[in-house]
């Protein structure tokens, strides 16, 4: 990753911010996109600045606004002067059970899971064919298993492993695209996951009886992007097994 460019949304805390640390760890120069974490975003900049003067930069952007996103790619290049490697990690994630969805659940679930990574990747598509890069999307098991009640995020996660098995046709052979499907990793931070009852019913469907941590998000998006040039319009489950729980 030594001189390459790594453009992440909602890269300033959760799993965005395991993606950040260890990417830039292998080399990579970052420009980490936040909405609303300003602080997480700062303290995560010092932190690896600390470690490699200007080696971070800051974007904010609402990212449902389609006219943010060229800037994004624009203002990235323009700090680093290429763009090797986009991951499309931002997600919305709340519950829409049928009966009760309403069109703003679907413009910011769809929007944020699957419109956004499409307009992002062809704003950056580009860059990254002269860069020879890649693409990694942050997608779900749920879309092999469906998460009762989630019905809009779902189907906007079957989107976007839809949409990566596409663009890895559409932009090949420069562009390499793939995605990561997390299983239970982080807990979401709303108190309907507050059940350590319900919790332990999710952790008991993995193969390996407990919940991963970020960094085993972050170190498969590394694989993809450092080790894998034979890799393209796949899904790697990070799960524990889940996906494959009978």
């Amino acid at each position: 990753m030594q001189n390459r460019v790594v453009l992440i949304t909602g890269g300033a805390r959760r799993v965005g911010a395991a993606i950040c640390r260890r990417l830039h760890a292998e080399g990579a120069s970052l420009m980490i996109h936040y909405r609303r974490s300003m602080a997480e975003a700062r303290a995560l900049q010092a932190e690896l600045n600390a470690i490699r003067a200007d080696s971070v930069a800051l974007a904010q952007a609402d990212l449902l606004n389609m006219a943010h996103l060229p800037a994004l790619v624009n203002d990235t290049v323009q700090r680093f002067e290429r763009l090797d490697v986009l991951v499309n990690n931002a997600s919305s994630f709340h519950a829409t059970p049928v009966g009760e969805i309403d069109e703003s659940d679907w413009d910011d679930l769809v929007g944020t899971n699957l419109k956004t990574p499409l307009f992002l990747s062809q704003a950056a598509a580009p860059h990254l064919r002269r860069a020879e890069g890649c693409i990694v999307n942050i997608v779900d098991i749920h879309v092999e298993r469906p998460l009762k009640n989630y019905l809009v995020y779902n189907a906007a996660k079957g989107g976007l492993v839809a949409l990566t098995r596409s663009l890895a046709r559409e932009l090949g052979p420069e562009i390499r695209v793939n995605g990561v499907a997390p299983g239970p990793i982080l807990w979401p931070e709303d108190e309907t996951w507050s059940d350590e009852l319900a919790r332990q019913r999710i952790v008991n469907t993995t193969l390996l009886k407990r919940t991963g941590e970020p960094d085993d998000i972050a170190r498969a998006v590394r694989f993809l992007v450092c080790d894998a040039p034979y890799v393209t319009g796949q899904i790697l489950n990070v799960d524990g097994g889940r996906s494959v729980h009978l």
